[in-house]
């Protein structure tokens, strides 16, 4: 089932549900994975439409376990699934009137990360952790055995540098914070209104360590900055977060520890993408550029 009919099929589905007539619809957001769409129903109610295809489609789960948790996230009104696309109607939060600065995300994340666990989410400790370079070099395999990412002896050897010093460098993953983590957290994932904040887009959250959150908040365009998120670290622990937040793990300063696993889990994270999800080998060239520079400052960040 292509984008187009997977979304207007779980629309219709989620009207019956809810009882609505078809609404008009807006796109907000869209790409060939997953789109935000508001949607004004005939009697001038609103609402937002999301809908993703896998791995992104057990979305609704996260919100609502979240929600039933105390952490502050758009309410799920209805959701459906189609030959494995997921939709939802959501609550409409409107225009945010400001982005969310690095108070609002220590806030969230202090919320977050003391919300009681749920089992059936995706669980990252530090066996897990530590075997990201392996599940790295697994897809790599995959990757050429495909004949595509020629030339790439340079990531094979970083990738077995960081294997070969990952049991050592995961020690004290399961240290708090640990449990929920929202995965993509950043500025763009928190709405401010003037009712308060709302923490979107849980599509990938996870069990693990919740200073991998606090390591994504500035995002990965620039070169990792362990002295900024030392300060957000601080910012986190004055908001309510553990203290344990600035305890050392496998050797080194938290904020080291967590930028350097932060890249490396992004790292799997795009291999995973480029030969299973998306699977374009035309993206490659692009997806390469990101994986060499990720493990560029892994390697200095982890000291391996």
């Amino acid at each position: 089932m292509d984008q187009k009919d997977a979304s207007a099929e779980l629309l219709a589905d989620l009207c019956t549900l809810t009882r609505r007539a078809e609404p008009q619809r807006v796109p907000v957001r869209v790409w060939f994975m997953s789109g935000v769409e508001r949607v004004t129903f005939p009697d001038g109610a609103t609402a937002v439409f999301k809908y993703a295809r896998p791995p992104f489609n057990r979305e609704d789960q996260a919100l609502r376990m979240a929600r039933t948790r105390g952490v502050p996230v758009p309410r799920v009104h209805a959701s459906a699934q189609r030959e494995g696309w997921l939709g939802m109607l959501m609550d409409d939060l409107g225009e945010p009137v400001r982005e969310a600065d690095n108070s609002d995300g220590a806030a969230a994340a202090v919320a977050l990360h003391a919300a009681r666990p749920v089992t059936v989410l995706p669980l990252l400790d530090e066996a897990r952790l530590a075997a990201l370079p392996a599940r790295a070099l697994d897809h790599l395999d995959h990757l050429r055995k495909a004949d595509r990412w020629p030339d790439t002896g340079d990531v094979e050897a970083t990738l077995d540098r960081l294997a070969q010093a990952a049991g050592v460098r995961a020690r004290g993953a399961d240290l708090a914070p640990f449990g929920w983590v929202h995965s993509e957290f950043h500025p763009t994932s928190l709405h401010i209104s003037h009712r308060g904040w709302r923490l979107l887009d849980l599509a990938r959250a996870f069990t693990g360590p919740g200073l991998l959150d606090l390591a994504s908040w500035h995002g990965t365009l620039d070169d990792p900055d362990p002295t900024r998120l030392r300060q957000l670290l601080e910012t986190y622990v004055a908001s309510g977060g553990t203290p344990d937040a600035f305890t050392e793990r496998g050797g080194l300063p938290a904020e080291a520890w967590a930028l350097g696993w932060h890249r490396v889990w992004a790292v799997e994270w795009f291999m995973e993408q480029a030969i299973r999800w998306i699977n374009d080998p035309t993206t490659d060239p692009a997806y390469l550029k990101v994986v060499r520079r990720h493990l560029t400052d892994a390697v200095r960040l982890l000291e391996a």
